[in-house]
């Protein structure tokens, strides 16, 4: 390995050239399997890989473009503009009309482009001059037009799972050209399961940690020996896959809100801690929480929604850690709570019908009266005072006339919402018989 070699770093110079060398994503490149099909045949469609950061999209793109003999332009959405673009499609044309060539454009972190600068690759994705390959960490559902969406197969890639890493580890220790074979290196079985633990499912941050690694374990007579403390020293701190405003944000807090609504403390714990433990703001989650409260537990423990506001004044008193502790409490009290959407979904009915019907006339009965001219207009008439009658309950409509009898809430059979549904079915039972 030269020296000019040696200062491109290690995951760089371990990217795959190959497919057979290609680790990961068997769900895409296993026998008969998308992927296998299209090398197979040698044709690629206009493409949009979607995965965690280290999984291969970049290689698996530069590898489809050397199966299909394509010219491969590599797009930045960070460095490059609309002006790159006008210079691609310019030599693109010049390669299919002289050479016969076809060209694959990669635009890695497509996401980053705006719909302006999306639509530039519209027409000559149509036209077939450019196969597109984007590379997204995002979901293309909100971040890709919906034109160039269509005109693309989104084909979704994965975390690589312990055998993959393990696996990249072995290949870059034993490879004498451009990854470590040449020094001769060992790792420890601990130290490997470690090294893996901490990557994450990143084949780029693996063989960045492997790389510090190296270079840290001492010389021995046969070479270097990578233990587990020299492992632990090089990573420091792991850290987690986490993005406050993308698709990893939203899937963790619907975890949560699901493991919630299923009343599953340990889950709920789990994935709490998962969103702090990655930077989430503490008190965004309190609002969720506190939402949740209101939204899945309603009446059934109406002391949830104040729980949930005291942890969230809680947080804010003490801060980070401490203040942490005040949240896991009240994840695990919501978890165990018993559930009730009832006040939400009667919320919702009444929105629906204020939608359909419009501003009902409140009725006679009901309105206030301050004035004279408003009681001689029949404001007020007929109204009876609950506090007058037996058992303070009076049969009167409430609602408007052309909403009249209608039930928006509908009590559930758990918790204390029990008891309000055993309350309101008794005082319909004592208004019915005084009606009759």
């Amino acid at each position: 390995m030269s020296s000019k070699t040696t200062n491109i770093p290690l995951a760089e110079r371990m990217r795959p050239d190959s497919i057979e060398n290609f680790v990961g994503q068997r769900h895409l490149l296993a026998k008969d399997k998308i992927l296998w099909q299209l090398i197979s045949k040698e044709y690629l469609p206009s493409l949009l890989l979607w995965g965690p950061p280290g999984v291969g999209k970049t290689t698996l793109a530069r590898i489809l473009a050397q199966v299909t003999k394509a010219n491969f332009v590599f797009f930045s959405a960070v460095l490059s503009g609309v002006k790159d673009v006008r210079k691609i499609v310019a030599e693109s044309t010049r390669l299919k009309e002289e050479e016969g060539r076809h060209t694959i454009l990669f635009v890695d972190e497509i996401h980053r482009f705006n719909k302006s600068q999306q639509d530039g690759f519209l027409p000559h994705v149509e036209s077939g001059l450019l196969t597109l390959i984007g590379a997204t960490t995002e979901n293309p559902s909100f971040h890709v037009i919906a034109p160039l969406l269509s005109r693309c197969q989104v084909l979704v890639l994965e975390s690589l799972d312990n055998e993959d890493l393990g696996q990249i580890i072995d290949r870059a220790l034993g490879d004498k050209e451009v990854g470590l074979g040449q020094k001769k290196i060992e790792i420890t079985p601990d130290a490997k399961e470690y090294l893996v633990k901490m990557a994450d499912g990143d084949a780029r941050n693996l063989l960045n940690l492997l790389e510090i690694t190296a270079a840290m374990a001492e010389s021995g007579d046969n070479g270097q020996v990578i233990p587990l403390s020299v492992v632990e020293e090089a990573c420091q701190r792991r850290s987690l896959r986490y993005d406050k405003n993308g698709d990893e944000h939203y899937n963790l807090i619907s975890a949560l809100h699901k493991s919630l609504r299923d009343s599953d403390p340990d889950g709920s714990l789990y994935w709490l801690t998962r969103m702090l433990k990655a930077g989430e703001d503490p008190l965004y989650v309190a609002r969720r929480l506190i939402r949740f409260a209101s939204e899945d537990i309603g009446n059934a423990d109406p002391q949830a929604l104040s729980l949930a506001i005291n942890a969230r004044e809680t947080y804010h008193l003490l801060g980070s850690p401490e203040g942490e502790l005040a949240l896991a409490q009240l994840v695990i009290y919501l978890a165990t709570a018993p559930k009730s959407n009832a006040v939400y979904m009667a919320y919702k009915k009444v929105q629906d019908d204020i939608k359909n019907t419009g501003s009902l006339p409140v009725p006679m009965h009901i309105r206030n009266a301050p004035t004279r001219l408003m009681k001689d207009l029949g404001y007020g008439k007929g109204y009876k005072y609950a506090h007058d009658q037996p058992n303070a309950l009076v049969s009167q409509d409430h609602l408007p006339a052309k909403l009249a009898g209608k039930r928006y809430y509908e009590p559930t059979n758990r918790g204390h919402e029990a008891l309000i549904k055993d309350r309101l079915d008794k005082w319909r039972k004592i208004l019915a018989k005084a009606s009759a």
